[in-house]
């Protein structure tokens, strides 16, 4: 079995960046991005945004699902797995706990400053809806995360402040750990 990677954070933050480069180091990787699997839903999909209604509830959770079975599948051929996801305030990530059997799961936190994250989203983004609905997801995610961040460590997390840090820099970090 292989090592798997649980990349989460707010949103704006990195996440999908720092698990292709993390999934990169490896010979044999796969970067499973949650969003994708999500976005796989034809009609109907429901996003985040300020009510979190049963349709959106059960899709994170499928989609969760899916991808936990999918990275257990590739770790045991082999693959090293790198997947990205948001941090749920609402499941904290609940769905994943099937990987918690795994002997090689590593749960990081990417966790910059909350102004550097909204920084990136305004890059990233630019002006309009998209940006704006984007910082509404970082305020909520970050309220939650600020009372968290002790038991998150406790329950093995990997809490990374990449407020100043590169992208090759967190993954340094991240494989350090392993070390």
């Amino acid at each position: 079995m292989a090592h798997i990677f649980l990349v989460a954070g707010p949103p704006a933050v990195g996440k999908s960046t720092t698990a292709h480069a993390l999934a990169a180091q490896f010979q044999k990787s796969i970067h499973v991005r949650v969003d994708n699997i999500r976005e796989m839903v034809v009609s109907g999909l429901a996003l985040p945004g300020g009510d979190w209604g049963l349709d959106l509830i059960e899709q994170l959770a499928l989609a969760r699902a899916s991808v936990a079975q999918m990275a257990i599948a590739y770790s045991n051929a082999g693959f090293v797995v790198a997947i990205d996801d948001f941090w749920d305030p609402n499941s904290r990530l609940s769905e994943y706990d099937a990987l918690s059997q795994h002997p090689d799961v590593h749960k990081v936190l990417l966790f910059p400053s909350q102004r550097a994250a909204q920084e990136r989203n305004r890059k990233r983004s630019g002006p309009g809806d998209a940006s704006a609905y984007i910082a509404g997801g970082i305020r909520l995610v970050y309220d939650n995360l600020q009372a968290e961040l002790p038991n998150l460590e406790r329950q093995g997390w990997m809490v990374v402040d990449t407020t100043d840090k590169s992208v090759e820099a967190t993954v340094d970090t991240i494989l350090a750990h392993l070390k």
